[in-house]
């Protein structure tokens, strides 16, 4: 018998009850835990649903818990209070649930897509997506995109190539988190995605104002007037927005005004701290380790360390899955262990 069913009374009416729950109370336009969309058939669990053994899968898998060494923003920050990506991510997550349930949606998918969308980051946050990328151009003619790499991820690479077999829902919202890709299939998904943007416009202001790279005098004021002044308030006026906008839209929308004021505080943010002096500074130190890094493994005669994690993939492949894989401090350890004589201490 398969463990997971857990025969007992409880898991013999485990099934009938939750899904008897979910048309009784979720939306009409609420995704459906039932039934589970995977590419290899499973029985289902006998205590959870479909999307809630997803979520487990995730948080069980190593990538999730290689998010607390990567970083969001800052490099290395000097403090046990900047966010990290692990930080970012349940952030979103609980943010999206609120979203979810506010608006009779299937919570248990937003919980899902939620802690899955930024397992394919790799290290040293966007500057290390865009030197990453820039490398595969150059030397193969590919691309590396995040949130396709996230999907390689729990397709492919973790449970030593097996992956994790996530439903189909959950695959879509992970793959479809970011504004570079097509727009969710569920309301769900779209939550996620919307959600994101607005977790990580108010926790990096919050942090370069920590870090001093940012004044908080200087954000736009009209959007600050529109949104509030402090991140929390910011956060709780985009949320309500976000639900009372959707739920007459009967989809994920936000009102004209806090849509364009968050713009307004995303775009200042790009200038001023993404692509800002500081940004640039620490993009021309990440080059030179993701670059030398790159080179080293696709010129040695089998490539990265075991296979990459994908032995039968090719050379880029391989490659882009060890690199993407690596937490911001192994990255630099490798990075030192390459280019530092051995006779120097570290």
């Amino acid at each position: 018998m398969d463990p997971h069913l857990h025969p007992g009374p409880v898991g013999e009416d485990f099934h009938a009850r939750r899904r008897a729950w979910e048309e009784a109370n979720l939306s009409p336009l609420a995704a459906r835990s039932w039934p589970a969309r995977r590419v290899h058939e499973e029985d289902d669990c006998g205590l959870r649903s479909p999307l809630q053994r997803d979520r487990d899968r995730i948080v069980h898998s190593k990538a999730f818990r290689r998010l607390k060494h990567k970083t969001q923003v800052f490099v290395a920050p000097e403090g046990d209070h900047y966010r990290t990506r692990l930080t970012h991510t349940l952030e979103v997550t609980q943010i999206s649930r609120t979203v979810a349930r506010a608006l009779a949606l299937n919570e248990d998918l937003t919980e899902a897509i939620g802690l899955g969308h930024d397992l394919g980051h790799p290290p040293f946050g966007h500057i290390g997506e865009d030197v990453l990328d820039r490398c595969l151009q150059d030397r193969f003619g590919r691309a590396f995109r995040h949130f396709e790499h996230s999907l390689r991820v729990v397709d492919v690479l973790e449970r030593d190539g097996r992956g994790l077999n996530l439903t189909a829902d959950v695959r879509d919202g992970i793959r479809c988190h970011s504004g570079r890709s097509p727009t969710p299939a569920t309301l769900e998904g779209r939550i996620v995605r919307l959600v994101d943007r607005i977790a990580y416009i108010n926790h990096d202001i919050d942090d370069a104002v920590r870090a001093g790279v940012l004044d908080v005098r200087r954000l736009p004021q009209d959007a600050i007037a529109v949104l509030g002044e402090t991140g929390s308030v910011r956060i709780d006026r985009l949320v309500h927005d976000l639900v009372e906008h959707s739920s007459r839209a009967g989809d994920v929308v936000q009102g004209e005004e806090a849509g364009e004021a968050m713009a307004a505080l995303r775009a200042f943010m790009f200038d001023e701290v993404y692509l800002g002096e500081v940004a640039r500074r620490e993009h021309e130190r990440i080059d030179l380790v993701l670059r030398t890094l790159f080179h080293h493994y696709v010129g040695l005669p089998d490539g990265p360390p075991d296979g990459g994690g994908a032995p039968d993939a090719d050379l880029a492949q391989r490659v882009t899955d060890y690199l993407a894989g690596m937490t911001d401090r192994y990255c630099i350890r490798t990075f030192e262990q390459l280019a530092v004589p051995a006779s120097l201490p570290l």
